[in-house]
């Protein structure tokens, strides 16, 4: 496994992480033992960075990572997120930053945090979710911060707003943040634009997510694919979404193909071939998935040929809205 540093916080991370949304839910049918033998192997890979939230499960993907990392001696570092009080997903401009993220619920949250995940410290807290509109009074990092002081967080970070990546760049510039967690794919390429770049001169540490756009990029779903009733990928790929999605894979693989690698493989170190990029978090729910990833983050970079076709399938299209 390789590590890289993330950001200025001085942790040392796999470059491929363990992304622990689907084994909270939201994601179909998921046996509890296939997801405690998941996590369990990936850290006998080397992944020693787990991706979660409160809302994944209700907490159920925190409580479960919190029992597994109590029957291991390995250091493994754990990110997770607390969401803003219950109203607009993403926060409505006209939203009020304290009435959304006030002190006493963030507190509050990370407790419950601390409780789930059964430790005394958090080594990196993110927001869930941000808006533009509080740039100017981001006074949920200053709670956050205090959190630091006192012991409960080791790093600060946030979750960009779907619709609206490049809003965090004020954050990162102005030192509110240690860490960003972005989507950044071959579909979804803008990052590379500005956000990427802050984010290696200002050393913030960057977290990709979605980076097998739901899993259509790995190569695996058809025009005919169809999820559980409970899968939010439902929504996601609504209408004729997935057909669009597939023909464009089909597109990727004929470039892909002269190189005699998977698309998993392609689609992870896309990711990591950006100087700015930390590390890399899919969803992980078997041992299968944890295997296949932790072989993608120890393969050989793309060659520069095949990451220059890569970077002509960027998809500006606009968001596909699908949950937290």
């Amino acid at each position: 496994m390789q590590y890289r540093t993330l950001g200025d916080t001085g942790l040392e991370v796999s470059a491929v992480g363990f992304g622990a949304w689907a084994i909270g839910g939201s994601w179909g049918p998921q046996n509890e033992q296939d997801s405690l033998a998941a996590l369990h192997r990936a850290i006998d890979l080397g992944v020693n960075f787990i991706d979660t939230a409160a809302g994944y499960g209700d907490g159920k993907s925190e409580r479960l990572i919190g029992q597994v990392l109590k029957q291991r001696s390995e250091t493994v570092y754990v990110a997770t997120k607390t969401p803003p009080l219950p109203g607009n997903w993403p926060p409505s401009p006209y939203d009020r930053v304290e009435d959304r993220y006030p002190e006493r619920y963030l507190r509050e949250s990370v407790e419950e945090r601390l409780r789930n995940l059964q430790t005394e410290r958090i080594d990196l807290l993110q927001l869930h979710t941000w808006t533009r509109a509080w740039n100017k009074d981001p006074r949920p990092f200053e709670t956050l911060r205090k959190l630091q002081a006192e012991g409960k967080i080791g790093a600060v970070g946030v979750s960009t707003p779907e619709q609206d990546q490049n809003s965090v760049i004020d954050l990162m510039q102005q030192g509110y943040v240690d860490a960003v967690q972005v989507i950044y794919n071959i579909f979804e390429q803008e990052p590379a634009a500005e956000l990427l770049p802050v984010a290696e001169e200002y050393d913030v540490g960057i977290l990709v997510r979605v980076v097998f756009d739901e899993g259509v990029l790995t190569g695996k779903y058809t025009a005919d694919t169809r999820f559980a009733a409970d899968d939010f990928r439902n929504n996601y790929f609504a209408g004729d979404r997935l057909a669009r999605a597939v023909a464009r894979v089909d597109k990727i693989k004929e470039d892909v193909a002269p190189y005699g690698l998977s698309m998993p493989q392609v689609a992870l170190q896309f990711a990591l071939a950006h100087p700015g990029v930390s590390t890399v978090i899919p969803g992980i729910r078997s041992v299968y998935q944890a295997e296949a990833n932790a072989a993608a983050a120890d393969a050989d970079p793309l060659p520069q040929a095949l990451l220059e076709k890569l970077r002509q399938h960027a998809w500006m299209r606009g968001f596909w809205y699908g949950g937290k």
